[in-house]
């Protein structure tokens, strides 16, 4: 609570004293915000307008939004917001579902684009958007599908970042395979940033192999100091893959618009892939192009963006849960319900 103009407790209304006497008794103040349920490929999302809007949420707000029983429940939040920087449309910020702020979500990025032009926000079909890394610019094509320029791949192992120190590295065509020290294996894979850290390493069978046992292995590997992507690649032919990535604070997702553009990098850079390559996911297919013969070069992702429903959700100021009021039902358990004041 701001100062009261007067300055002291006799500035304080008669309102804020039975607010702050309700926190103290352990009360908190509800806040509702409106939302827009998203997903790209099966990776879902709750999108909140802080263009028109303020919105400024804690790490348990945002826990409690994702969360998929007692929440709307997502993989990730994604806030539409003015820049701060010159040239750009808009500020796009990425909360994952443990509550931490992310560089980078190109399935979210989709769902960007369509939210602010469903929204009138915006009626371009382009738009420059501000990420915590640089600007990515997003494209609405005709059929519905949105096109995301997702920058340069860096392989750079300090860059990503990936500490190498008493590691030796195997080359591979153009990259440089890494050695990692999994559940008492060794697995050797590619590092890259894609504005966000991936590790992706080939495997015979997506399908099969062990992703949750292993994923969070790597994702928290002590070489990875912020954490890292895990990706598992199976290589169907030249242009295609399937892929099964273990997000970092996410766990495993249906799609993941960045860990598809690592993949198709790191096969590209070790000369398995040709590009474009159409990348299979459990949520649907998207399809990533990369010009590496051109230094600088960006990715381009292709895929699909889709509204699933809006609604209004109740959320307490410390959130440990939340009520949604919305076209679709989420159950809420009474019980754990924040009291309004």
């Amino acid at each position: 609570m701001g100062d009261s103009p007067n300055g002291g407790e006799a500035g304080i209304s008669g309102f804020a004293r039975t607010r702050e006497a309700l926190r103290s008794n352990g009360y908190t103040e509800n806040v509702k915000l409106k939302f827009t349920k998203m997903h790209g490929a099966g990776n879902d999302f709750v999108v909140l307008d802080g263009y028109t809007q303020p919105v400024d949420l804690t790490t348990a707000q945002v826990r409690a939004l994702a969360n998929r029983h007692f929440g709307v429940g997502a993989d990730q939040l994604l806030l539409v917001e003015k820049p701060t920087v010159e040239g750009v449309d808009f500020r796009y910020r990425i909360f994952n579902c443990d509550g931490g702020e992310v560089e980078h979500c190109g399935n979210g990025a989709r769902c960007f684009v369509k939210f602010v032009r469903e929204r009138g926000l915006t009626d371009q079909r382009s738009v420059r958007v501000q990420v915590q890394k640089g600007t990515i610019t997003l494209t609405m094509q005709d059929n519905g599908e949105v096109i995301v320029d997702m920058g340069t791949p860096v392989f750079d192992p300090e860059l990503v970042p990936f500490a190498t120190k008493g590691l030796q590295g195997r080359r591979e065509g153009e990259d440089t395979l890494w050695p990692l020290d999994v559940n008492g294996t060794t697995r050797w894979m590619s590092v890259v940033s894609m504005g966000n850290p991936h590790a992706v390493q080939v495997v015979d069978d997506a399908e099969v192999f062990p992703v949750l046992a292993e994923g969070p292995a790597i994702e928290r590997h002590t070489r990875f100091p912020q954490r890292v992507n895990a990706g598992f690649m199976q290589i169907v032919n030249r242009n295609e893959i399937r892929l099964r990535v273990y997000e970092r604070g996410a766990g495993e997702t249906l799609a993941c618009g960045t860990g598809a553009c690592a993949a198709v990098a790191a096969g590209i850079r070790r000369g398995l892939l040709d590009s474009p390559v159409l990348v299979h996911t459990h949520g649907g297919d998207l399809t990533i192009t990369w010009d590496s013969a051109h230094p600088g070069a960006p990715l381009l992702m292709a895929g699909p963006a889709a509204t699933v429903f809006e609604g209004e959700i109740e959320l307490a100021e410390e959130a440990s849960s939340a009520s949604s009021d919305s076209t679709q039902h989420n159950p809420s358990s009474p019980a754990d319900m924040a009291p309004s004041v």
